[in-house]
């Protein structure tokens, strides 16, 4: 039997990047779909599958033997080339290039075949117009026409939907079903919503790594498929009204002011000379190696280093020292950390985890207002877990964990988030759940988010600036930019 096959296997990218695919295997027959969002490795997952990228480590098989790729890309290109052949001076106004019929053949012969797949495809109409005066949807389907008259017994639609409206997108559906019985596919989508009903195995693709793969049906029963499929769609979904007028920050004033911090422990400088303003509205990316200081930068911010009242420090607009107490600075952030999360061992339910939010407490001790529960339980519904509400914390996944945590330091709608290490200790499909829920956070919500992280693919999409720590010959220079 036909088939691809890859065990254990690394990929050599550019830059000395890898695609990492712990194991793969399309066979004759198979209709795959993977998923994956701009920047996980679509492209070069599709090329390790035709053998078109060295393979740095493990094994690679294949004995399909006529492997084509249909994308996007591809058909710019082919658009593009029309357009050149056109804008020349030899070429008459009433010469309209190739026709679609002649575009699908492409210097081929074969007639027949080109028919068979142009009534299949449903453009036999459009056979004799120029390939040029078509839409960008007939023009696609002529293009993966072309590319069905090679004759491939294995066919990869790298985001064959890309640029398409609703309509058109349930008719290529439609259309792979029909292909699916004639040919091997392998389709390449950003999105679940993609997923054709037809397809039987399903991979998820993130930052170049094949994160979870299987047979369709087994893997929408598992709970992190379904919840990621949530996230997905509730990305334009609001957030739950605040229980309590929320806190409200000098529009102008910088949330933190730091001139020429120097934070020392005998002859050990940790910062040096350090200069930051986080102005409202910016969302800051703090990365750095171990070691760095980014855990005393947010001591300093977070008020609790002793070594503030002697530098300039002002949190909020006031200068640190100058008769604030630590809990009216802790009142207007949210803060959550790896170590937190370690450190939280109140195995309480999870909608107890929630409704702790408002207390600012670890459990509930007190009673509870029906309020704030109806409100907590809407909090559970928006991250899709109200089904798990009576559930100890501690039975969840620690995704689902991590979830809860950032949820319960939201639920007053604090003026800043601080997220240490959020994604630590997480695998690649939890660290996908958490981050598109921090976007959904930030997106739906006036806080501001503080993002620590030496990890470059950890990074949310909402980021603003970047504050790095760059190794230099004696310590670190801090270099801020905007994104």
């Amino acid at each position: 039997m036909k088939q691809v096959k890859i065990i254990q296997a690394e990929f050599l990218l550019q830059q000395k990047n890898r695609l990492k695919i712990p194991h793969f295997q399309i066979r004759q027959g198979d209709f795959w779909v993977v998923v994956g969002s701009n920047g996980s490795g679509k492209t070069a997952f599709s090329l390790a599958i035709e053998g078109k990228i060295p393979v740095y480590s493990g094994e690679y098989e294949n004995s399909f033997q006529h492997i084509q790729q249909f994308s996007f890309e591809k058909q710019q290109k082919i658009l593009e080339q029309t357009f050149r052949e056109r804008n020349n001076d030899s070429v008459s106004p009433d010469d309209f290039g190739k026709t679609a019929r002649e575009t699908i053949l492409n210097g081929s012969r074969n007639e027949a075949l080109c028919d068979q797949y142009a009534e299949l495809l449903g453009i036999t109409s459009l056979l004799d117009r120029p390939f040029m005066h078509l839409s960008t949807g007939e023009s696609r389907k002529i293009l993966l026409a072309q590319t069905l008259v090679q004759q491939p017994d294995l066919l990869i639609l790298d985001e064959p939907f890309e640029g398409l409206d609703q309509k058109s997108v349930q008719d290529w559906q439609q259309l792979l079903e029909r292909l699916a019985q004639q040919t091997s596919l392998l389709l390449i989508v950003n999105r679940f919503n993609d997923i054709p009903t037809a397809a039987k195995q399903i991979a998820l693709l993130d930052h170049c790594e094949v994160i979870l793969q299987g047979n369709r049906a087994e893997i929408e029963q598992q709970s992190i498929f379904q919840q990621l499929q949530y996230a997905e769609n509730a990305m334009d979904v609001p957030l739950p009204e605040c229980t309590e007028p929320t806190q409200k920050l000098a529009p102008n004033t910088p949330h933190f002011e730091l001139e020429k911090v120097t934070i020392q422990y005998a002859d050990k400088v940790i910062l040096d000379q350090l200069t930051w303003r986080v102005l409202p509205q910016q969302h800051w990316w703090i990365k750095g190696p171990n070691g760095a200081g980014k855990s005393t930068l947010l001591s300093i911010l977070t008020g609790d280093h002793p070594q503030s009242y002697s530098n300039i420090v002002r949190l909020f607009g006031r200068q640190r020292g100058s008769g604030e107490t630590i809990w009216e600075i802790k009142s207007k952030m949210g803060y959550i950390s790896s170590q937190l999360h370690m450190d939280y061992r109140v195995n309480c339910s999870v909608l107890d985890v929630i409704i702790s939010g408002f207390f600012d407490s670890i459990g509930v001790y007190q009673r509870v207002p029906d309020a704030l529960r109806v409100k907590a339980m809407q909090w559970l519904e928006r991250i899709n877990l109200a089904p798990l509400a009576k559930k100890p914390f501690r039975s969840l996944s620690w995704g689902q964990q991590r979830l809860l945590l950032i949820t319960r330091a939201m639920v007053k709608y604090p003026p800043v988030l601080i997220l240490d290490e959020p994604l630590q200790g997480l695998d690649g499909l939890n660290r996908r759940l958490v981050k598109s829920f921090i976007d959904q956070l930030v997106k739906h919500s006036g806080t501001q988010l503080l993002f620590v992280s030496h990890q470059d693919q950890d990074a949310p999409q909402c980021i603003t600036h970047i504050f790095e720590f760059v190794p230099k010959e004696n310590g670190y220079q801090y270099v801020q930019t905007a994104v």
